[in-house]
């Protein structure tokens, strides 16, 4: 079969090695997928750069790609709730990444059912997505009602965040471009700020919620915008110590990530804020639930461009360029 392989980091290069590879073999609670299509990430070319290697500190080569739906052609002897021909996606395991491939061996735990109203293109723009929203949502209890700040919500991971958390209760303000702004709010958002005509640290206080989506500066700025025990979730932000904790990494690590994060961790405590960092992992269980938010509700992701398997470093550099307005997919095709 042919996969992509990162066979060293590249620092200004994100292309991948396309090759002929052996067929993967599963375990007693893997199942092999048979690969549709997969979802292009930020964090595919973060890991190409060796950005991400602090956490995870891959031993190349390895199949590169985190985001998939296939449909399952064989299954592990104690693997139970599926079965040959369901189509199911996932973000993948994070010490086992290898989407960009024509087979996948998968954990089962980290697979869900595909809704069938999905295309194959649709559904796998999903899983790392809406497991990020998901675990935002977890991390900080989120609780029906309260108010939530999506920075940056008009790119893809607003697209997802925003109609999970009004199915979960929540009272949703965003900003943006406002041309997009008829977009989001269609979506489900209860408020919208135009980002050129105003800032959200002027408009917005005693937040409940906050996900940043944007990092550096704002990460603070937004801090002041929430109420005092309020609790922030950062995509963009600094690790810090709770990270380290939660990700089970070595005592070396957590004094690194300690460091990294110690000036958003003394920021939070002043007004007992809670600062998390967010690195998403596979979770079949929770894929599942939003899988059934986005079936109950019929919501599609946005779509920007499809490319065949052949041009995936075509994909690739076009998410390294950013300013994207839907997600980028690959295709297999027979």
């Amino acid at each position: 079969m042919q996969a992509a392989i990162l066979n060293k980091y590249h620092k200004h290069d994100v292309a991948l090695s396309i090759t002929d590879v052996p067929m993967p073999t599963i375990n007693a609670d893997q199942v092999l997928v048979k690969s549709l299509a997969a979802g292009i990430n930020p964090v595919d070319n973060m890991i190409t750069r060796g950005e991400v290697k602090l956490i995870i500190p891959y031993q190349l080569p390895i199949v590169a790609g985190n985001e998939i739906v296939g449909e399952i052609v064989a299954l592990g002897a104690n693997v139970s709730g599926f079965k040959k021909g369901d189509r199911v996606f996932d973000r993948l395991p994070l010490i086992h990444p290898g989407a960009f491939a024509q087979f996948v061996a998968i954990d089962s735990h980290a697979i869900a059912k595909v809704p069938a109203y999905l295309s194959n293109e649709e559904a796998a723009a999903i899983p790392l997505t809406a497991l990020t929203a998901m675990q935002a949502f977890e991390l900080m209890d989120v609780q029906p009602g309260k108010k939530l700040f999506i920075s940056g919500g008009t790119g893809g991971f607003g697209a997802m965040a925003i109609p999970l958390a009004k199915a979960m209760g929540l009272y949703v303000i965003t900003n943006g471009n406002g041309r997009n702004a008829e977009r989001v709010l269609a979506l489900g958002t209860d408020e919208f700020i135009d980002y050129r005509k105003d800032d959200y640290a002027q408009k917005l206080k005693n937040i409940d919620y906050v996900i940043d989506t944007l990092g550096g500066r704002e990460t603070a700025k937004q801090l002041q915008i929430l109420k005092n025990g309020g609790k922030l979730v950062s995509l963009k932000g600094m690790p810090n110590s709770d990270f380290a904790k939660r990700m089970q990494l070595p005592f070396f690590k957590r004094i690194i990530f300690s460091l990294a994060g110690k000036q958003l961790d003394r920021l939070a405590a002043r007004r007992q804020q809670k600062y998390y960092f967010i690195f998403v992992h596979e979770n079949g269980q929770q894929l599942q639930q939003a899988a059934d938010i986005f079936a109950k509700h019929q919501l599609h992701p946005s779509i920007e461009q499809v490319y065949p398997f052949s041009q995936l470093n075509e994909a690739l550099q076009k998410v390294d360029q950013g300013h994207a307005k839907g997600k980028t997919v690959i295709t297999f095709k027979d």
